[in-house]
């Protein structure tokens, strides 16, 4: 029996901008997903405290995503005040979710590269599927010697088609290539606090929230 898999992409969407959203339309197409759940952090364990609040974050995506029925803002994690570990996210979504539907952690090839740094981390392949996008000209085969030996013989052992996906729960890795938009949170942030233009980095519902609400600019 075949499933259309949920793809769960996680972050701290400070703020959300058009890299975000074409690799997640890239990844709905390509992976054959059903629905995308944008999961915002709160209190990140693996990067800084996010500028501005999960609160106005949350609101910055639901806005990016309105127009595609086909994602989901999930602010399960944005509620937290503790560090929020994918591995529990998981858990909860495995739990709502039934044993048979196949759920796909999306992420980039530099994340996966420090996969190992995560909690928990080698149970997250017990409960969902990991499919990575790369840049087309480079694979994660090609990168995954820099990886430490678990991880690679994770990689290496799991490796799967995209038809897998579907067809089970969980467990496999799955690589697609997708072009990357040069667009960073951390440059519109900069471009925010230098007063300068960051129109068509971001969706202009965004754009309006940010300049509604003073964020990113400097005390």
């Amino acid at each position: 029996m075949t499933q259309q898999p949920i793809g769960i992409l996680g972050g701290t969407f400070d703020p959300i901008h058009y890299g975000h959203l074409r690799l997640a339309e890239e990844m709905l197409e390509l992976a054959g997903l059903q629905q995308i759940r944008f999961i915002p952090t709160g209190n990140p364990p693996h990067r800084d405290t996010p500028q501005v609040s999960a609160k106005d974050r949350s609101a910055m995506v639901a806005l990016a995503i309105n127009d595609q029925p086909a994602f989901v803002l999930d602010e399960r994690e944005a509620r937290q005040a503790n560090k929020c570990f994918t591995i529990n996210t998981l858990r909860e979504l495995r739990a709502e979710s039934g044993e048979t539907q196949p759920l796909c952690l999306l992420m980039g090839g530099d994340a996966f590269l420090q996969l190992h740094t995560w909690h928990e981390w080698e149970q997250i392949l017990d409960l969902a599927h990991i499919v990575v996008g790369y840049r087309p000209g480079f694979t994660l085969e090609e990168r995954i010697h820099s990886a430490t030996p678990k991880l690679r013989q994770h990689y290496q052992e799991r490796l799967c088609t995209v038809e897998y996906l579907s067809k089970h729960a969980f467990g496999g890795i799955a690589e697609l290539a997708i072009p990357k938009l040069e667009i960073s949170a951390t440059l519109i942030r900069s471009r925010i606090a230098e007063k300068r233009t960051i129109r068509y980095l971001l969706p202009a519902t965004v754009a309006h929230y940010i300049y509604q609400h003073n964020l990113y600019t400097p005390c």
